[in-house]
């Protein structure tokens, strides 16, 4: 006798994977946390097995529950496919992304997977510094955005949380000169209070080299040994070095969340478009931890 696996219940485990929180799942599905509780249960009796596991304060897949969240992310993803197909509700009209610079790379897989999927929706990105890409979804002026901040100040749906890292040209000496002389993209970088800040703690002297809202202008004078910068460890060039604190002689500097910004008002492309950033930069969240222990 054959037996159908339930989409809602399988909706549900899949927002709990990606927000590792049954809260914040239940938040974005409009639910009690105790009714997403209760359905994770069901699915996990169905498939006789645990689905996650609890470390400290989030939970996380069990092995099981990774090989399961592949096939149930294809699973829904056709799901939707054939009601839009079907029903003609394909996704239509123009989309505005708001993204900081140096997320424009890690973003480029959801972008590619949406397009594809969305192919009568138009997008325009809008680059520029988080403060700025959070007032443009509270004004309208964007529909959705990724926005980075402290870990621990965090606002809006965090999709991952990565190390901020010291980064360098591979055998320059630009980390070991007095004062230390930084590459920043502009005062309005999130990364920039914190490194100053952390720079001041330590009582290290600085001079700015470059800033310049162009990431890859900042990257080519850290490329010429000229200055050293900070940034997100997924996002350091593979021809760049981080830093450890300790050997570098720098400050440690604090974990960053990368959030996801909506308005109250969300549009239907707007929410599909988040769906996809989850998927997609919540699994390589472990490509950042790999690239983390090789500066520890």
């Amino acid at each position: 006798m054959s037996r159908n696996l339930d989409l809602d219940l399988i909706r549900t485990v899949v927002a709990v994977a990606d927000s590792g929180s049954m809260t914040v799942a239940a938040n974005r599905l409009h639910m009690t946390q105790g009714a997403v509780s209760q359905q994770v249960k069901r699915l996990e009796d169905v498939l006789g097995c645990l689905l996650f596991v609890r470390k400290t304060r989030k939970l996380e897949l069990s092995p099981q529950g990774e090989q399961f969240l592949v096939k149930a992310r294809q699973l829904l993803r056709l799901n939707d496919d054939i009601l839009a197909d079907m029903t003609g509700q394909s996704l239509r009209g123009h989309l505005r992304v708001g993204v900081p610079y140096d997320l424009v790379t890690p973003l480029a897989p959801a972008m590619k997977a949406f397009v594809e999927a969305h192919p009568h929706v138009e997008i325009s990105l809008v680059c520029a510094a988080s403060t700025e890409l959070s007032e443009a979804v509270d004004s309208g002026r964007v529909d959705v955005a990724l926005v980075e901040s402290v870990a621990s100040e965090a606002e809006g749906e965090v999709v991952r949380i990565e190390p901020l890292v010291w980064v360098g040209a591979r055998g320059a000496d630009a980390w070991q000169k007095r004062p230390l002389p930084l590459s920043m993209v502009d005062e309005r970088c999130a990364f920039r209070r914190v490194v100053l800040g952390a720079l001041a703690d330590k009582d290290i002297a600085w001079r700015t080299v470059f800033e310049s809202g162009n990431i890859e202008a900042t990257a080519a004078t850290v490329r010429a040994g000229l200055a050293i910068t900070a940034w997100l460890v997924s996002t350091v060039p593979a021809d760049l070095e981080t830093l450890a604190p300790h050997a570098a002689d720098l400050p440690s500097l604090p974990p960053f969340a990368i959030c996801l910004r909506l308005p109250a008002a969300v549009q239907p492309a707007a929410q599909e478009f988040a769906r996809h950033v989850r998927e997609s930069m919540s699994s390589d969240a472990g490509a950042a931890r790999a690239q983390l222990a090789t500066i520890a």
